[in-house]
């Protein structure tokens, strides 16, 4: 990568970090924490379970798509409208990483749907904001759904990102900050260039 290239790279991972300091950031997202808390919470995870880079980047980004439609779309949509966050978070961050970041981002709802079609328990641990949004997203998958879920590109890494974004609901958890990520991300654009 060209010094301009990586300059232009660290700008980019700044306007993408931006998002997270937006009022839609700050807000309750779940019924305990903000959206950025959230973020924050789910990379720690994955790097404490060892995740690459890619899977880290994705855990922390995976909700991107909330911020980048809550504050378009929230006086245009009627309450309780899917707003297909994970369509709109990975398309955003197809400008700057590869399907290693984009594929579990893009699955993450649909993986939340296939633990609860094949794990009865799962359903039970889901937090009541997560059981709304299962039904404005489907509901559980049928068997043939999650069988071509199974064969989808990424659907592994997509579940080990949904567990983490069940856990990363936790008040007042420690984390790292934002900045703590940016060498990450930075890194990860050469890939995509």
């Amino acid at each position: 990568m060209s010094a301009s290239t990586a300059a232009g790279g660290v700008r980019d991972i700044g306007a993408l970090l931006a998002l997270f300091e937006r009022p839609a950031a700050q807000r309750i997202y779940t019924e305990s924490v903000t959206q950025a808390e959230h973020a924050l919470q789910c990379a720690a995870l994955a790097e404490a379970s060892d995740a690459g880079d890619a899977l880290i980047a994705a855990a922390l980004l995976h909700d991107v798509g909330h911020l980048l439609t809550v504050e378009e779309t929230e006086m245009a949509t009627p309450p309780g409208t899917d707003r297909h966050h994970e369509a709109v978070g990975a398309a955003y961050l197809g400008r700057w990483f590869d399907n290693e970041v984009t594929r579990p981002v893009a699955l993450h709802v649909a993986a939340k749907r296939y633990l609860c079609g094949t794990d009865a328990r799962y359903g039970a641990t889901l937090s009541p904001a997560s059981v709304h949004s299962l039904q404005l997203q489907g509901g559980p998958m049928s068997r043939q759904q999650c069988d071509a879920f199974r064969s989808a590109r990424g659907w592994v890494s997509a579940v080990e990102l949904r567990r983490w974004d069940d856990e990363a609901k936790c008040p007042g958890a420690a984390t790292p900050d934002f900045e703590r990520y940016r060498p990450l991300l930075v890194g990860l654009l050469s890939r995509r260039r």
